[in-house]
């Protein structure tokens, strides 16, 4: 029996995926240990996960930043977090092998810099997993992680290959605390995070379906994509009776949500409940800090701080949301439009994926108003094509790849190890 250690980061939509991983990876006899935030801590035991808990402070302040949630800043307040994480990943760690022996691999983001140092230290083979195509960075496939990336599409091949090639701007954000670390562990540091530790020497995997972005020939030949892992702990949280009872008594509603970890949001809600009123619909509006919400909301609106999505989405009659890409993919899932109103990070090449596939429209949330919101949703409810387009993409999240050859790529890599 081997020993993985997986070390998400981030918000739900970072976790689940790390989840549904270890479900599988237990289901074949491997012991898995997460390293993660405190905050995670519930949902990792209830799927009978060992947890190691991080920094306490670590993950909350990075999503109390407003700055994440600009396109912008969000590079510079994710990448600087990232390396305050690198310590406290580290000694959670070197933790676990002082107490359970070294494991024998580990998964975790690109920005997960404390498991890249692990590796070279300990000599433990890593995994690195991206959940979207933005993570790729392709010449071929340029994401639109920010406005400028259209520009650069428009370049001849060479030139854009060129390009993104030279030094990343976001790596001095974290490569001061990166060279730091390695100093304090005996590692040799990268010289720029983004052309030497984006990608693990030992593999990649790319966790979307090639319809949704395909891996492309400028990366790393050692890559095994699968598909969506729409985990959403359905299994350990059932949905709450009263939101059952919303649901059984009216016609189908539009869900609103702009992310499990969006502290930010009041403005999002405030034009949503304008919508919802304009409209005359029934709507559930998702958020963990329901204290963004505008004061006495209709009857005709729910709240919810969590309902399971493959539960709650084929019971509704389209989403708004953030575009992160547990909901993006969960929406594909459950056969209904979509409408992004994307704000940071990868949101904005998943909302642009979203409207090339025609399974729905975006917006960004800086263009964000009642005015302009309405009719994108009146459309992304009565539009033929994009009804259409989400019946198509609905039966392809059906037709998914058997799990266990990516299962087997996993334990090849352990046997194989990296030195």
């Amino acid at each position: 029996m081997s020993h993985i250690l997986l070390l998400p980061f981030g918000t739900s939509g970072s976790i689940f995926p790390f989840i549904w991983l270890a479900r599988n990876l237990a289901e074949r006899g491997h012991r898995i240990s997460m390293v993660a935030s405190p905050i995670y801590h519930q949902a990792a035991v209830a799927a009978g996960i060992e947890f190691v808990p991080t920094d306490p402070d670590g993950l909350p302040a990075m999503l109390n930043d407003a700055g994440l949630w600009k396109q912008g800043s969000c590079a510079k307040v994710a990448f600087t977090h990232g390396g305050r994480a690198i310590s406290p990943t580290v000694e959670a760690i070197d933790r676990v092998i002082r107490e359970q022996g070294k494991p024998d691999l580990m998964l975790a983001p690109m920005i997960s810099f404390g498991a890249r140092i692990a590796r070279e230290k300990h000599g433990i083979p890593l995994i690195t997993v991206h959940l979207y195509p933005a993570a790729m960075m392709s010449a071929d496939d340029a994401p639109l992680v920010f406005p400028a990336v259209r520009l650069l599409r428009k370049f001849p091949l060479p030139l854009r290959k060129f390009i993104l090639s030279l030094p990343s701007p976001y790596d001095h954000h974290a490569l001061p605390a990166v060279i730091q670390a390695c100093a304090d562990h005996g590692v040799k540091p990268p010289k720029r995070l983004w052309k030497e530790w984006h990608h693990s020497p030992d593999g990649v995997l790319a966790l979307f379906p090639s319809w949704f972005g395909r891996v492309k020939k400028d990366q790393p030949n050692n890559t095994f994509q699968w598909g969506f892992p729409l985990e959403d702990l359905a299994h350990d949280c059932p949905m709450e009776p009263d939101l059952e009872k919303f649901l059984g008594a009216g016609e189908p509603p539009i869900l609103f949500t702009a992310g499990s970890g969006q502290f930010h949001a009041a403005e999002f809600f405030q034009t949503a409940t304008r919508v919802v009123t304009l409209l005359g619909c029934r709507a559930v509006f998702l958020t963990m800090k329901p204290q963004q919400l505008p004061a006495d909301l209709p009857d005709s609106i729910f709240v919810a701080i969590y309902a399971p999505f493959s539960r709650l989405l084929p019971r509704a009659s389209a989403m708004v949301h953030h575009g992160g890409i547990g909901t993006t993919s969960q929406c594909l899932a459950a056969g209904i439009p979509q409408l992004v109103v994307f704000m940071s990070l990868d949101q904005p090449d998943n909302a642009a994926r979203v409207e090339r596939l025609g399974v729905g429209l975006c917006i960004s949330s800086k263009d964000l108003t009642a005015e302009r919101l309405l009719p994108l949703v009146k459309r992304s409810l009565h539009n033929k094509r994009i009804k259409s387009s989400v019946a198509h993409h609905a039966e392809l999240m059906i037709e998914r790849q058997p799990v266990t050859p990516m299962l087997e790529w996993l334990e090849e890599t352990i046997s194989r190890g990296i030195f």
